[in-house]
């Protein structure tokens, strides 16, 4: 959480502090921020979370909470939730990127740094391979946010594709 001076500060300044070292990054801090990112995107319907441990394998934070959406108008809605929480919660971003594309978006709130997937871009990017290191924080995870079929993503949606070409 940013202390008062810190939240008063410019992303742009922020970012450069951070990577300075002057904005400090708190286990503890960290851990109860995914949280409360956490159930923010639980409750805008994210499908798969995974909190991932990265203390002592990365600089820049602690924790790593990856969540899917179904489509980008969801991406972007699991996004607007989390932001809007966190800074209810005291949780202001460092800095965000993606939120508008719906495919990959990324909220940075230092301790915790949260990616908003597109499911499909989600497999393709593969970030809970590149963190094969980072223990797996346990959570429950709702029966609602799992994927349990392929279909399950569809929700109706127009791909473009016609499945009467198969």
């Amino acid at each position: 959480m940013r202390s008062a001076n810190e939240s008063k500060l410019p992303d742009s300044e922020l970012s450069e502090r951070r990577e300075s070292g002057e904005v400090r990054v708190d286990d503890d801090e960290g851990l109860e921020a995914v949280h409360v990112a956490l159930q923010a995107a639980l409750d805008n319907k994210a499908l798969e979370p995974m909190v991932l441990d990265v203390r002592g394998l990365c600089s820049y934070t602690n924790y790593l909470l990856l969540v899917s959406g179904r489509s980008d108008r969801h991406v972007e809605s699991i996004c607007n939730g989390v932001m809007k929480t966190m800074r209810e919660q005291g949780h202001y971003p460092l800095g965000t990127e993606g939120k508008k594309s719906g495919q990959w978006a990324l909220l940075d709130f230092g301790d915790c740094v949260t990616h908003v997937f597109y499911h499909a871009t989600r497999e393709h990017y593969d970030l809970e391979g590149l963190w094969i290191e980072a223990e797996r924080v346990a959570i429950e995870v709702p029966e609602d946010a799992r994927i349990t079929r392929a279909d399950d993503l569809d929700d109706g949606l127009d791909d473009g594709h016609d499945d009467r070409l198969d």
